[in-house]
């Protein structure tokens, strides 16, 4: 079956067209199933790459697949507030998700580029082609540490990867209206940090950027050159991965 390709004379690129899925469910473990339920059909059936935007209306903590429960969250906060910690499948830090925070995700087949042949250059790839999307509304936007993004010194983006047989999740966040303070109440300082954060604590080095929600999903689309949409999601299979995630979430605490 032929594919659709895009290109970019800017850089140069040509990858196979992806197709959007916005679609936020109703609990924070659906959500984060639905990103590797997406990635277990991928893998498993091939098909059409996707993108995939989600916010969810209430804050809840996520761990990386080895982040550490003591050493990351302000329990006491979270267990006072009513704020749900759970662990993704994917590395990375640990996050918190919410409203004021975009989540999106790309799940793609290994052989879409050659600049998915690694972890480095696939951050590379992508967060550098969001950048671009973004310059609209800050031009000081740039990939910065192993898998961030920040306008100048201050992060506004942070991603992961799970990479399996054939394919990637590649996922991440854009804080547009999520406070550094919010984060500081439920996170702590983290113990492993990229080089230019030099020791800052979240008021100083989290920031949002000016710009809607829709505005910044409509920019992301069109950098991927999204033309179609998605129709259906895997229901069984994300029923499948939430109680997967309830369990590795139970077992983190």
């Amino acid at each position: 079956m032929d594919h659709p390709r895009i290109s970019s004379s800017r850089n140069g690129l040509n990858v196979r067209a992806l197709r959007l899925l916005d679609l936020t469910l109703p609990s924070p473990a659906e959500n984060l199933a639905l990103d590797e339920a997406l990635l277990e059909e991928l893998d498993e059936q091939g098909g059409d790459p996707v993108l995939r935007f989600w916010e969810s209306d209430r804050p809840f903590v996520v761990l990386g697949r080895a982040s550490s429960l003591n050493d990351d969250v302000h329990l006491a906060a979270c267990e006072q507030d009513g704020v749900p910690v759970l662990r993704r499948a994917s590395g990375g830090g640990t996050v918190l998700q919410g409203p004021g925070c975009l989540s999106y995700a790309f799940v793609l087949p290994l052989d879409l580029h050659p600049h998915l042949a690694n972890i480095r250059s696939t951050y590379q790839f992508i967060l550098e082609r969001i950048a671009g999307a973004l310059h609209r509304w800050e031009p000081a936007i740039a990939f910065r540490g192993i898998s961030d993004l920040a306008i100048g010194e201050r992060k506004i983006s942070g991603n992961a990867q799970r990479r399996v047989h054939h394919a990637l999740l590649f996922h991440g966040t854009i804080l547009h209206g999520m406070s550094a303070q919010v984060v500081a109440r439920y996170l702590k300082q983290p113990g492993r940090q990229p080089d230019y954060r030099r020791g800052r604590p979240h008021s100083a080095f989290l920031r949002t950027i000016e710009a809607q929600a829709e505005d910044i999903k409509r920019a992301m689309a069109d950098a991927w050159s999204v033309r179609s949409k998605r129709d259906g999601w895997p229901v069984a299979r994300t029923e499948e991965r939430t109680l997967d995630v309830i369990q590795r979430s139970a077992e983190a605490s």
